[in-house]
């Protein structure tokens, strides 16, 4: 079938600065980090026999900055597809429904990706003042991300005494990495409740980064999670489950700044070790940098797709959704159970 795109249409301002990236995109070439892959999605979906109407959203990458993705083939019996951004935070999903009797319902999704590492290391000596009203989507708090009460408690205590945005941002990341830690036993990448995890201090990627963008919000420090999915280091892998979420935050007169505290606590894990010195040189690549191996979502949380879902508001949108006669198919946000595989061939 023949693919429909119906993106909203970029404010000017954005569109100024996808020109501007456009310039900087062009010397892509000359990264020193790079990979190269392809990546392939089969679904076959588990929905009930009897379902007349089951709608799917599945996170669709797209070219910027440090990535370029290309060569998109989308094929499946549905009835209807088509790539959508929705209006709130950009978010841009692969739409496809079924209408009618199926016996089977089926969608293979692929792309090639060229990806390079993102590094912001080169801090301005003086920060330049930033439009709070401008920002102001960047400070406000989530549905489980306050910026208030014990969190903004917290977040003053971690930042006393910095009085700059980078100064804040990185008392609160070392705070992160050498308060919270990975815990394995979470599914997905954990909902990102902050209140409960300043407490509990153990979760995934989305808790740590949730944990940080909330902190950081709750001290006037615009920040944002960032959503993801791994390549895997080989020449090929399985990716179904390899989603990843990190933080930025907004450097005035700089720019976005990418900081990872979740990867320093895995990498912990891994060395099983509790000492931040064993990790040392992770703590300072993490903190302005994330490597070339994750491609890039989008960001926003409490997500109204586009075409918009008929159950609650997405925690966010980092994984397949589906529902079948306007109720999800899935028990949790992380839809493992929704029938996709996701692969990978290293280019």
């Amino acid at each position: 079938m023949k693919k429909k795109f119906f993106l909203y249409p970029f404010p000017f301002f954005t569109a100024c600065l996808a020109l501007v990236l456009a310039v900087v995109f062009s010397s892509f070439s000359y990264a020193k980090e790079r990979k190269k892959g392809e990546v392939t999605l089969q679904l076959k979906m588990k929905a009930p026999e009897k379902a007349k109407d089951v709608r799917l959203w599945i996170p669709y990458p797209v070219s910027g900055q440090y990535q370029r993705v290309y060569d998109v083939s989308i094929t499946g019996n549905f009835t209807k597809e088509g790539i959508y951004r929705e209006g709130e935070h950009g978010n841009i999903a692969l739409y496809a429904e079924w209408k009618g009797d199926f016996k089977n319902r089926v969608l293979k999704y692929s792309f090639k990706v060229d990806r390079r590492d993102f590094v912001m290391k080169d801090f301005p000596k003086r920060e330049m003042p930033f439009s709070k009203k401008e920002f102001a989507r960047y400070l406000r708090p989530t549905s489980l991300g306050p910026t208030s009460g014990k969190v903004k408690t917290l977040a003053l205590e971690i930042t006393r005494g910095k009085n700059t945005v980078v100064g804040k941002a990185r008392a609160i990341y070392n705070w992160i990495v050498a308060n919270m830690y990975r815990d394995e036993g979470v599914k997905g990448c954990g909902y990102g409740k902050v209140e409960r995890l300043i407490t509990t201090r153990g979760g995934k990627c989305a808790d740590i980064s949730s944990v940080f963008v909330a902190l950081a919000r709750s001290d006037g420090v615009p920040a944002r999670e960032m959503f993801s999915i791994r390549m895997p280091a080989g020449k090929t892998g399985d990716m179904t489950e390899s989603q990843h979420c990190w933080a930025e935050f907004y450097c005035p007169g700089y720019g976005w700044v990418p900081v990872d505290p979740a990867d320093v606590r895995k990498a912990m894990l891994q060395k099983r070790t509790t000492n931040l010195n064993d990790v040392k040189d992770l703590v300072d690549y993490f903190f302005g940098a994330v490597d070339d191996n994750r491609i890039v979502y989008y960001t926003g949380r409490d997500v109204l797709l586009n075409p918009r879902q008929k159950g609650g508001r997405l925690d966010y949108f980092m994984y397949p959704y589906a529902e079948a006669d306007g109720k999800p198919l899935s028990a949790d946000l992380f839809g493992f159970d929704l029938g996709y595989k996701i692969s990978f061939k290293e280019l």
